[in-house]
Parts: structure tokens; C-alpha cells; sequence
């Protein structure tokens, strides 16, 4: 391709020009031309809220014997798993309390940074059938109501159906629909704990 004397010597100008506006124009041409096939995280990012900062009991009811000099932990300082349901916890509260459980295993050796919490929005108190399996699960008894307000949902959904997640300081980060796929909610999780320095 033969290039005429005059463009040759504009053309470094020109490659100089292009580079320069390349960041302020390339984000609109990805917007309007580049549709990505999915997105990196699968739970769906929610309006940053701050959650209440309540304190968390063990879902085993601790025995007259326990010291009560110990503090109890709040929703700060860790990453999270929270899950909204009644005391009753029939099987597909179970399921989520279970599914939980695994979540935060599967994080291997950065599972110490993960806490997961039932908020038990009736007056009533979990089966002893649920203390073994899920000892471990923190729970908060009749929370108050801005703290389940703060949940968000989408129209017409129903808290119980969802699980989110909170990170360390306490913020609201994404929320998981019903029947949420574990594996996809794994790699959410490695994926901030990977990037995350806090927590």
C-alpha cells in the first residue's frame, strides 16, 4: 500500500492522538458496542446499605455454666452469609442453613473469615434437632425490624426465599435468589476474599 509523503509524516501525530483519546472514549464504545456473555458475580449487587450493628448469639443455647464475660460477636470484622427464616426451619430452611455450612467449608483455609447468620424472624426457638449439625451458626433472635427492612428484595419476592451477603464493615454487598446455585456463591466468595484485604 503506497502512503503519500504528507500522511507519513502526520501519521505518528494521528497514532499519538488516537492513543490519547482512547480513555476517554473507549468506555462509551464498550458500552454501546461490547455486551458482555455474563457478568463475573453471580449474586446480584444490591444499594449499599450498613446493616444494624447487632450483637449474634450461638444457635445452641449456651449453658448456665457458660462464662458470661464473653463478648458477643456483631456483624462486623467478618464476611458474612446471611439467611432470614422462622425457628421452625422446615426443610427448605434446612436446606439454606445446610447449604450455609458448606459455603463457608468450601472456602477452605480462608473459611475463618466467613461467619454465616439466621435471623429468626418469629418469637419462637430452633428445634434441638438443628444444635449438632449446625453448631456454629450464629443467630439473632427476634431482630429488629430495620434490620430486615434493610434486606432488599425484589418486587414480590419474600425475604425468607433469599440469601445475602455482608462484608466486614458491615455493608450489604449482593443478595442470591431462591434456590441459589452453591458453586456460583463459591466463587463469589473466593473471588473477595482473593481481592479483599479486609475481613
Amino acid at each position: 500500500m503506497n502512503i503519500s509523503p504528507g500522511l507519513r509524516r502526520k501519521l505518528p501525530l494521528i497514532v499519538l492522538v488516537l492513543v490519547c483519546a482512547t480513555p476517554a472514549f473507549g468506555p462509551y464504545l464498550l458500552w454501546f458496542f461490547w455486551k458482555p456473555a455474563e457478568y463475573s458475580n453471580y449474586g446480584e449487587l444490591v444499594q449499599p446499605v450498613v446493616l444494624p450493628d447487632v450483637a449474634l448469639e450461638p444457635l445452641v443455647p449456651a449453658l448456665p455454666t457458660t462464662p458470661a464475660a464473653l463478648a458477643a460477636p456483631t456483624l462486623r470484622g467478618k464476611w458474612f452469609l446471611v439467611m432470614a427464616d422462622g425457628a421452625e426451619c422446615d426443610a427448605r430452611c434446612e436446606r439454606k442453613i445446610w447449604q450455609l455450612r458448606q459455603l463457608r467449608t468450601m472456602q477452605g483455609k480462608e473459611m475463618e473469615r466467613v461467619e454465616r447468620v439466621w435471623l429468626i424472624d418469629d418469637r419462637g426457638e430452633p428445634a434441638a434437632r438443628l444444635h449438632e449439625p449446625y453448631a456454629g451458626t450464629w443467630v439473632v433472635r427476634r431482630p429488629d425490624k430495620a434490620l430486615l427492612d434493610a434486606l432488599s428484595v425484589p418486587q414480590g419476592g419474600a425475604l425468607r426465599d433469599h440469601l445475602w451477603l455482608v462484608d466486614p464493615l458491615g455493608n450489604l454487598m449482593m443478595r442470591y435468589p431462591p434456590d441459589a446455585d452453591a458453586t456460583r456463591i463459591r466463587k463469589d466468595m473466593t473471588r473477595l476474599l482473593k481481592y479483599s484485604r479486609i475481613g
